[in-house]
């Protein structure tokens, strides 16, 4: 993963910074519990594509829409 690259992208949900697991090649939102994964090298960066770090915290990824 590119150190340029991970300084400037951003969780796309609220916007905080991200953390790069290199060994589960995903970048990680500590704020919304997701997990973005690394495709290709290629962050897909998308909530629907993401998983929970934590089981049993759902994180609506559209607050303004609740379920």
């Amino acid at each position: 993963m590119d150190a340029r690259l991970l300084e400037i992208i951003v969780c796309p949900l609220c916007k905080g910074p991200l953390s790069y697991v290199r060994a589960a090649q995903e970048l990680v939102c500590s704020v919304d519990k997701l997990a973005y994964p690394i495709r290709d090298g290629i962050p897909v960066m998308l909530v629907d594509e993401a998983r929970q770090t934590v089981e049993g915290t759902l994180v609506d990824p559209d607050p303004a829409h609740p379920a």
